[in-house]
């Protein structure tokens, strides 16, 4: 498949926002645009009049639409997801008939880790981990040189490893997994808890850090949690690279360097791998859309 010469759309579809920009060839945002992401059929809708806009700004040649849940990208199918509420929804062939052009489809995190270790702060290194902690926790694997899904292109699911037994109810069903600690939404939900003040997220957390012992004690317990889940994956393919991508990677070395030593002071078998945050931040999906749709399809290769 050649790649385009020209703008391509990418769209990267989330239970809160729907969010699309349109992309020359050297990476300038030629239109962007971001909408609500209402539940079910309505949620392809929407994708659907949102691609239309940016098109209409700026002609494309190509997209692609990145898909929470559980995905199919060879079918161009989103086969589940519980957040926004579809199944089985053929959404590929949908947009391409909607817009008249090639749509890729592909999972949101497994591709915005794809984008991170191929393009990103992974570029270089074959055995990568990607942990990408927002509202959720999630990520991938790189080992070899390779990509690593599960069998259905699914990515790693790291924020249910569980690793408190006595800690609180997590949404997926099980208890005490790394994400009702160590996510964005569990941080900002514990700084409230423990102090009794209301705040607007997790980045309050981490610029209150030198000043807020509360900070420092939910900070603390976070990075922990990150550690204890994440000590299995190194354990089995010792990667080299552990890239913090998504929302927290705003936090910089306050989140890096207390990670690696948490992770230092668990390892005795294999060495704890370096821990630097995402290229891409808070921009890892949209960016791994627009490579995704410039490429054409994604490569597992390096």
């Amino acid at each position: 498949m050649t790649n385009p010469a020209g703008p391509v759309l990418g769209i990267d579809v989330g239970g809160t926002t729907v969010k699309g920009e349109v992309t020359a060839v050297d990476g300038t945002v030629l239109a962007q645009s971001t909408v609500a992401t209402p539940r079910g059929d309505a949620a392809i809708e929407a994708i659907a009049e949102l691609g239309a806009d940016l098109i209409a700004r700026s002609p494309v040649e190509r997209a692609a639409v990145l898909l929470p849940g559980i995905v199919d990208a060879d079918r161009g199918v989103a086969v589940f997801s519980a957040n926004i509420g579809w199944r089985d929804r053929p959404v590929r062939d949908l947009l391409e008939a909607r817009w008249g052009i090639p749509v890729v489809i592909d999972h949101d995190v497994a591709t915005a880790g794809w984008a991170e270790w191929r393009f990103g702060a992974g570029r270089g290194h074959d055995d990568v981990c990607v942990l990408i902690v927002g509202t959720g926790i999630s990520g991938s694997l790189a080992v070899g040189g390779r990509q690593v899904r599960g069998g259905r292109g699914q990515p790693g699911e790291y924020g249910h490893i569980p690793v408190r037994p006595d800690g609180i109810a997590c949404a997926c069903g099980n208890v005490g997994c790394m994400e009702t600690v160590a996510s964005a939404a569990a941080i900002t939900r514990e700084y409230t808890r423990r102090s009794g003040r209301e705040i607007d997220g997790s980045a309050a957390v981490f610029a209150a850090l030198e000043t807020d012992p509360v900070a420092r004690e939910v900070w603390s317990d976070a990075v922990e949690a990150m550690a204890d889940g994440m000590i299995g994956v190194i354990h089995a393919v010792s990667p080299e690279l552990l890239v913090l991508a998504g929302g927290l990677a705003g936090a910089g070395s306050a989140v890096t360097e207390p990670l690696r030593r948490a992770l230092d002071a668990r390892l005795t078998v294999v060495p704890a791998p370096d821990v630097v945050v995402g290229k891409f931040g808070a921009r890892a999906g949209l960016v791994a859309a627009g490579l995704l749709a410039r490429l054409g399809e994604r490569s597992d290769t390096a």
